[in-house]
């Protein structure tokens, strides 16, 4: 027991020197950041999905008695919680608590912020060309300084879809998805056009949150896809998924959310 433990001690050691990704989470006592290479993937597991502590152990490939102080830690922490195993009363199922914030993880951009200074001036001066501008410097500013905004971004995006929904919503299909077009449109979000509907497929052309961003490898339209999370959730009466399979982040001409 003891020589897997200092084992597993020496891995983290080792992983830290070269793992600068941390997690950030707010707690009752503040916001938090977690470091050890080991929380750290027990919370990227945690983030796909509850999961046993038999699972944890297996999918981190430590030690139990590693995991088990982590996750004792954490529980203190406020940063996750737990409940019954339905199946097994003597087991514990996982998972994170609310209030997932980000994380830190350097990656530099080159990006030359004059190229949004100069889309606004080609605009006349308009107001919300200035917003986007603003919106934009902040986020690669952020970026720049390894600050992954995107879960504030979404969940920022659930709580307006769930504000919006009465404005959009209709019985009929075709009319909702209409007036979601309209809003987008309207608000300078983007052009949006419904590509299929099983699954219902949405692309959108100059979208807002992401048209003017360099190339991130990755989609980047959190706060679109929080939005439109909870629009079709409140629609179907029941919880669906959004999945962004393009994204002018990625070097696409548009961005397309698949609902689920």
């Amino acid at each position: 027991m003891e020589n897997n433990v200092k084992q597993d001690d020496e891995i983290e050691l080792s992983e830290k020197s070269d793992n600068s990704q941390i997690e950030l989470f707010a707690t009752p006592e503040g916001v938090l950041a977690i470091k050890s290479p080991v929380r750290v993937k027990i919370l990227s597991m945690l983030r796909d999905g509850d999961l046993s502590f038999d699972e944890i152990v297996k999918l981190s490939g430590r030690a139990k008695s590693t995991v088990s102080s982590h996750l004792k830690s954490m529980t203190r922490d406020g940063i996750i919680s737990s409940r019954i195993d339905p199946k097994d009363g003597r087991k514990k199922i996982f998972f994170i608590r609310p209030g997932y914030i980000g994380k830190i993880h350097r990656q530099q951009l080159k990006e030359d912020i004059s190229a949004y200074i100069q889309r606004y001036i080609a605009s006349e001066n308009d107001p919300f060309e200035f917003f986007r501008l603003i919106f934009h410097t902040l986020r690669i500013s952020l970026l720049n300084q390894g600050v992954n905004i995107d879960p504030i971004l979404y969940e920022a995006g659930l709580k307006v879809g769930d504000a919006l929904y009465e404005k959009v919503k209709d019985p009929d299909q075709s009319t909702f998805l209409s007036n979601i077009a309209q809003f987008w449109e309207t608000h300078n979000l983007g052009s949006v056009e419904v590509q299929s509907l099983k699954p219902i497929t949405i692309s959108v052309q100059d979208c807002f949150e992401c048209s003017g961003l360099p190339y991130l490898g990755r989609p980047a339209c959190a706060f679109d896809s929080g939005i439109l999370e909870s629009l079709f959730s409140s629609y179907n009466h029941e919880k669906v998924k959004v999945m962004e399979t393009a994204c002018y982040a990625l070097g696409d001409k548009a961005c397309r959310f698949i609902i689920e």
